[in-house]
């Protein structure tokens, strides 16, 4: 089964408050016929419009072609945090490569943060950065590790904007009883996400983007992309499909992983709000499966939360997330869901992304296991500067690049899920 057609349908976002709240630019044409380029990037997401409009503001000839519409997959369905560091924390990639590159991804990331915020006034996209994301432990050996990180990225990073918070603290900002203490971190932020990938369409689209939406990649060869009803020759190819790659590179899919994850939009909250998160900030969470939330612009709880590791959406999705919900809000047992949709983004055994040349002109970045939004939109932009010469950042992040996921043929999928299912299951028992 076809991930692109297996829970939407065709050309149409999904009912999520954020496409009730946002307005996307006239459709763009189909593919047709033959043409050329010298690149085409395949994906409407935050990576390839970032990668075509860095590449087309530098002079190069781009062309994007979407399935659906610009926009249509995790890009504009996530829950808009724009976090700090990589997936992995920083105590992770000192043990696996080294203090020296630990620093050097935290500065990417640091830079990707601030590549987002730039985007969003430089273009004037309506995307509303606010500033704060806190992490709520649930044990108290969460919260422990929590304050004792927060040290760490002051003390080894010069990072000052993290703060720890006792029990207390945490429940004064996030107006819940369920966990033992956290952290705020006011360097990281949350956005509306499909605003922001619809403001990069159309800042691409002014760049001298060609954007072709209603197109569905059949093949990607070495400097051929086809369509159903067209044909593209380019010297580069950037693939940046994430969860729904599919079988265009199996040298890529093997590493990464769809998942589908789900959130809901309450009711407005009106003066309710302020019991739920007494500042404007985004909150997640200790669980290995994660749930986060923050308040929508007209006061609304958006909670995101529960996985699926098959094709198929839950039928109902605003039940499944409800459950979560409760238990950290349960006050909020009344209040009526409004909005409910789902995603699918792709993960990595190790969670850090995959940056790769799968064949000369080919390039791809995927696999942000749920930190896309500052750093897929920074890959657009190392895959653009590594097209144009400068493959200093587009390396850095190759050198970790993840495995592949363990099993083969039709036994790869069932097995992931299984183990995913586990670990799951673990947070349900508490452990």
């Amino acid at each position: 089964m076809n991930l692109l057609h297996a829970n939407d349908r065709t050309g149409e976002y999904p009912a999520s408050w954020y496409a009730a709240t946002a307005t996307p630019p006239a459709p763009f044409p189909e593919l047709t016929g033959e043409t050329r380029a010298d690149v085409c990037v395949v994906g409407g997401g935050f990576t390839g419009l970032s990668c075509a409009l860095h590449l087309a503001q530098a002079g190069v000839g781009v062309m994007l072609i979407e399935a659906h519409r610009v926009g249509f997959g995790a890009s504009g369905r996530n829950g808009g945090q724009v976090g700090s560091g990589q997936r992995k924390d920083q105590h992770a990639l000192e043990r696996a490569y080294g203090l020296d590159m630990a620093r050097r991804l935290w500065q990417v990331a640091e830079e990707a943060k601030a590549l987002v915020r730039s985007l969003i006034a430089n273009h004037d996209i309506a995307a509303g950065w606010k500033g704060g994301v806190a992490h709520a432990a649930w044990r108290a050996a969460d919260a422990h590790e929590e304050r004792a990180y927060v040290e760490h990225l002051n003390r080894t990073y010069d990072y000052p904007h993290a703060k720890a918070l006792d029990r207390e603290g945490l429940r004064a900002l996030v107006g819940s009883d369920a966990f033992c203490g956290g952290s705020v971190d006011w360097g990281a932020g949350h956005i509306h996400p499909l605003r922001f990938a619809l403001g990069l369409a159309r800042a691409a689209a002014q760049a001298g983007v060609r954007i072709f939406e209603m197109s569905e990649v059949t093949a990607v060869d070495t400097g051929t992309v086809r369509t159903a009803k067209g044909h593209v020759t380019a010297d580069h190819v950037v693939l940046a499909c994430n969860g729904y790659l599919g079988s265009l590179q199996p040298k890529v899919a093997a590493r990464v992983m769809p998942i589908n994850n789900f959130i809901v939009a309450t009711e407005p909250l009106g003066d309710r709000a302020a019991t739920v998160l007494a500042r404007d900030i985004a909150v997640a969470d200790s669980k290995f499966v994660v749930n986060y939330w923050r308040l929508s612009e007209d006061r609304r709880l958006l909670f995101g939360g529960t996985e699926t590791y098959g094709y198929r959406f839950p039928r109902d999705i605003a039940g499944a997330v409800r459950k979560p919900m409760l238990k950290i809000y349960p006050q909020l047992a009344d209040a009526r869901i409004d909005y409910a949709w789902g995603g699918t983004l792709a993960i990595t055994p190790t969670r850090m992304p995959d940056f790769a040349r799968p064949a000369p002109g080919l390039w791809s970045a995927s696999g942000y296991s749920g930190h896309g939004v500052a750093l897929a939109t920074m890959a657009g932009k190392l895959i653009a500067d590594a097209i144009r010469g400068d493959a200093a950042g587009f390396d850095l992040m190759a050198a970790t690049r993840p495995p592949a996921f363990p099993g083969l043929g039709r036994l790869r999928s069932p097995l992931l899920a299984l183990a995913m299912t586990w670990y799951a299951m673990r947070d349900r028992l508490g452990r």
